[in-house]
C-alpha cells in the first residue's frame, strides 16, 4: 500500500477487473480503458494515483472505478473493496440486464444452433411479441 503510482494494466489485473495481465494490457491497447473525465484511451504503461477514476469498457457496459489504494500484487476478492470503489452508474447495470434478457435473440455468428432451452425462450418471446390481436390476413383476390 506504500506505492504512490502503479501501471494501469497491473492495477486492473490486481483488482480482478481482468483475469490476466495480458488481457488487461490488450484492453488498454484496444482503447477500452480511460482515466478521468476526458475518456481518451490510455496506454498500458500509464500510471494511476489514488483518487483517479478508471473507466473500463466491456461491451455493452462501461464500468467506473475510483482508486482508493495502489498495489501491483493480485488480491483476494475480499480485499478488493479496500483498494477500489465501484462507481458504475445504475444505468449501465440496467443496460447489462437488458442485454442478458434479449441475448438469445441476437445470436453472434458462429455460435451454432440454439440450445433446446434457447429455442423454447425464443418461441415464447416471438409468440408473445406478435400476439397483439391484429389480424393480418389479407384477401387480395377481392375487387372493390
Amino acid at each position: 500500500m506504500g506505492k504512490s503510482e502503479v501501471r494501469i494494466d497491473k492495477w486492473l489485473w490486481a483488482m480482478r477487473v481482468f483475469k490476466t495481465r495480458t488481457i488487461a494490457t490488450e484492453a488498454c491497447k484496444k482503447g477500452r480503458v480511460s482515466v478521468g473525465d476526458n475518456n481518451t484511451p490510455v496506454k498500458p504503461s500509464r500510471t494511476i494515483e489514488i483518487g483517479d477514476v478508471v473507466h473500463v469498457k466491456k461491451p455493452p457496459v462501461t464500468f467506473s472505478f475510483r482508486v482508493l489504494a495502489l498495489t501491483e500484487n493480485r488480491l483476494g476478492a475480499r480485499l478488493v473493496p479496500e483498494y477500489m470503489e465501484n462507481i458504475t452508474p445504475q444505468s449501465q447495470y440496467d443496460l447489462l440486464e437488458v442485454v442478458k434478457i434479449s441475448g438469445f435473440v441476437d445470436r453472434a455468428k458462429g455460435l451454432g444452433r440454439p440450445t433446446k432451452r434457447e429455442g423454447r425462450e425464443l418461441s415464447k418471446f416471438t409468440d408473445s411479441a406478435f400476439d397483439d390481436g391484429w389480424d393480418f390476413d389479407f384477401d387480395f383476390d377481392d375487387e372493390d
